[in-house]
Formats: C-alpha cells, sequence, structure tokens
C-alpha cells in the first residue's frame, strides 16, 4: 500500500506525492476513469492515521479491501490547519491517478468534493459522516451516532458511583452534539440523578480538538477533579489523551468510533476502557470499494443505525460482560431503540 504524505506548508505538495496536480478537464475525467488498475484511495481526517479511532478504523476497511477484492490502495494524509483548497488539491490528484472510489474521511472534505466530484463524473466519491453534498457520483456514509451513545449512557449511568459522568467533545459541531445528545439522553432515561458534564476541547473553524492529545487529558482531568467517574470521549486522536488521564485515575473511559480496548496503540490502558460506541467504519469503506468494484456503485445516503450493527457497543472488556444487569439494561435499550419505542435526540 502506498501511503501519501503532506508537508505542513498550504498548498505545497509532497515530495513523495507522485501524483499529477495539474488542472482536470473533460479528457482528465475520461483518462482517470479508463484505468484497468484497481486502485482506490483514502484521504484520511484530522489527526491522520493512527488516531486509533476513526481514521484507523477507515483504514482498517481499506486493508480489507487489498486482502479480499485485490485492490491497491493508496493512503493521503492531511496537513496541520489546510484549507479547503489542499483538499480539493488533494482529491484532484487522487482522481486524476485513476483510483476509485475516492474517500474523504470526514465531514471537512464536504466542500472539496462538492468541487471535485462533477469533473471525474465516471469515479465514485466516498464521504463519511456527511451528507449535505450530494450527487450521481457520491456516497454519502452516515452513522446514527446518537443511538451507540445512548446505550453508552445507560451503561455510564448503570456503573457510576459518584453519579457524574463526563462528556469530552473534540470539536462543537452538529456531527459531535449528536453523541453528546445521545449519551445525555441514556444517561438521564436510566437515572435521571446523574450529572453529565459535557466539554469540547475547541470551536470550528479550529478543529485541533480532534488531533491533540494534551487537549483531552487536560479536560478529563477538569471532570475526574469535579467527580466524574467515567468519561466518554469523542474527540479521535484527542481522546487518546483523555484515556490516559482516566485510566491513571483508575475511573472508567468509554472510547469511540473503533473498539478502543483492542487497540495496540492504548494497550497500556486497556483494562480502563469499559466500552467504545462503535461506527462500523471498516465495513462501510469496505462496502463502498466493493460495490464499484461489482459495478454497481453506491450514491447517495448510505446510512448505518442499531438495525443493521452499523452502529453500537464494544463488548471486548470482559470486566464489561461480567456486569450483567449493565449488559441486560443495554440490549434492553437497544431493542427498544430498533423497535421504535425510544426516539434519540440528535442534539441535546
Amino acid at each position: 500500500m502506498r501511503r501519501i504524505t503532506r508537508i505542513a506548508t498550504v498548498g505545497v505538495m509532497s515530495a513523495a506525492l507522485a501524483l499529477s496536480v495539474s488542472a482536470c478537464g473533460d479528457s482528465s475525467s475520461d483518462s482517470a476513469s479508463d484505468s484497468k488498475d484497481k486502485k482506490t484511495a483514502l484521504a484520511y481526517d484530522i489527526g491522520g492515521r493512527g488516531d486509533q479511532s476513526f481514521n484507523d478504523a477507515a483504514y482498517a476497511g481499506l486493508v480489507k479491501a487489498e486482502e479480499d477484492l485485490g485492490v491497491k490502495g493508496t493512503e493521503a494524509e492531511p496537513s496541520e490547519g489546510e484549507s479547503d483548497a489542499d483538499k480539493v488539491q488533494r482529491l484532484t490528484s487522487l482522481a486524476r491517478a485513476g483510483n476509485n472510489p475516492v474517500i474523504g474521511v470526514g465531514f471537512a472534505y464536504a466542500p472539496a468534493i462538492k468541487k471535485v466530484a462533477p469533473k471525474f463524473p465516471k469515479i465514485t466519491f466516498g464521504i463519511i459522516d456527511d451528507a449535505s453534498v450530494t450527487g450521481d457520483n457520491i456516497a454519502n456514509i452516515v452513522f446514527n451516532e446518537e443511538q451507540g451513545s445512548y446505550l453508552a449512557g445507560v451503561a455510564a449511568a448503570k456503573v457510576t458511583k459518584t453519579k457524574k459522568v463526563g462528556f469530552i467533545g473534540g470539536v462543537e459541531t452538529p456531527l459531535i452534539k449528536k453523541f453528546e445528545a445521545g449519551f445525555i439522553q441514556g444517561v438521564k432515561d436510566t437515572d435521571s440523578s446523574v450529572n453529565v458534564l459535557p466539554q469540547y476541547l475547541t470551536q470550528p473553524p479550529d478543529f485541533s480538538g480532534f488531533s491533540k492529545p494534551d487537549l483531552g487529558k487536560a479536560a478529563a482531568q477538569g471532570q475526574l477533579d469535579k467527580g466524574a467517574d467515567v468519561v466518554y470521549s469523542a474527540a479521535g486522536l484527542a481522546g487518546s489523551g483523555a484515556i490516559e488521564a482516566v485510566s491513571k485515575a483508575g475511573k472508567w473511559n468509554i472510547g469511540v468510533d473503533s473498539d478502543q480496548y483492542s487497540q495496540e496503540g492504548l494497550a497500556a490502558y486497556k483494562e480502563s476502557i469499559l466500552t467504545s460506541v462503535t461506527k462500523d467504519v471498516e465495513d462501510s469503506v469496505f462496502n463502498l470499494i466493493k460495490s464499484v468494484q461489482d459495478g454497481k456503485p453506491q450514491s447517495g445516503e448510505v446510512r448505518y443505525g442499531l438495525d443493521k450493527d452499523g452502529v453500537g457497543l464494544a463488548m471486548s472488556n470482559p470486566a464489561f460482560t461480567k456486569m450483567t444487569d449493565v449488559i441486560a439494561a443495554v440490549d434492553k435499550a437497544k431493542k427498544e431503540i430498533i423497535d421504535g419505542k425510544i426516539t434519540v435526540k440528535t442534539t441535546p
């Protein structure tokens, strides 16, 4: 697998990027789509691969496609503080190189995909966590994060001893507010006496709250100081800092996006990770790539919720699965959400 890196200088492509960056017209879109190679590409979100969370889940889907479908995968990393123009340049280069599909990992790619996708009508562009930009060759991969977060709230309310639990959001965006909303509702529906302490690390347009572990660590310590004994972090790479602080305090973490109990980079803190709110980003990436290889590319909204196991709670920690009363409460809530008896809010 080729991995594309970018230097931090805005508008300059890394020397390692052996792809053309010239303007694309009608002829370029034809030449890209006529490539006989089975190639696909991921353009990572803030934090890049190695975040032990969102981006790594997408990477796992790419690896699965390489192994099962025989595709050649290319990875493209973001640069700190980059503009939408940088993303346009990145996606254009990946498309011109004949990658199909080209997948933007994260809602931040929406403006760039809106500009680039129409220029390459024979290439499928996937965007994860955004449904605002649409087109015949755009697949909008979205999740019911609020549903998985509701289950996390149920678990947190059942295990807390201090009646205080924390929520850490990386950046205060509508997407992360869905995590917060579901979590708070799950907590309150389970035990209205439990106090939820929400905190965001940064505000748009500052997206460093997804990439700086020290911010997550400081926020978690502040919540611990206020008495929280369960902390749910939806903060990408910054969440690893929160996990470290909570682990060292001997309290419970709830991870996000991938099963963080099983992440190698978090092995030192795994015993503190009670569970994780999972999003099946891995299979969503694989499914999109497979649809293109099968000649039936996905397009429009492709939604993953509890009913399709697209979101859920990880059961890897034996300490969690032994909590039979907690598991029973979670299972009951899951069934009621799927059956429509519980409607989970998407805003706090």
